[in-house]
């Protein structure tokens, strides 16, 4: 069940994050909600999450899902640079995320 609260958590931290972009400093009120929403559920989330699994292996995809989401994210949705470093760099965390999930020691 851990591993389910993760990628909640994970998905929930990408729509955080995209949030974020559209809020314009919590001046637009449906995105300002959305920020305050996802934030609170992807900790929320997280913390369920370190029930069960390593908190060092929690944390570190957590935050590398949403890296890594939020950056494929903002190529696809606001043209962000798709270079070979970028992809070559997220590429990385997603191998690093693959390797944690593989080898949890759960």
């Amino acid at each position: 069940m851990g591993w389910i609260y993760l990628t909640a958590a994970s998905i929930s931290e990408i729509i955080f994050a995209l949030s974020l972009k559209y809020n314009e400093g919590f001046t637009k009120l449906i995105p300002s909600i959305m920020t305050a929403v996802f934030g609170a559920g992807s900790f929320g989330l997280l913390m369920m999450s370190i029930k069960t699994l390593p908190l060092g292996t929690a944390y570190a995809i957590w935050t590398g899902v949403g890296a890594a989401g939020i950056a494929i994210a903002g190529v696809f949705l606001f043209k962000e640079s798709m270079d070979i470093y970028r992809l070559s760099s997220i590429s990385l965390i997603i191998a690093g995320v693959i390797g944690l999930k593989l080898f949890a020691g759960e």
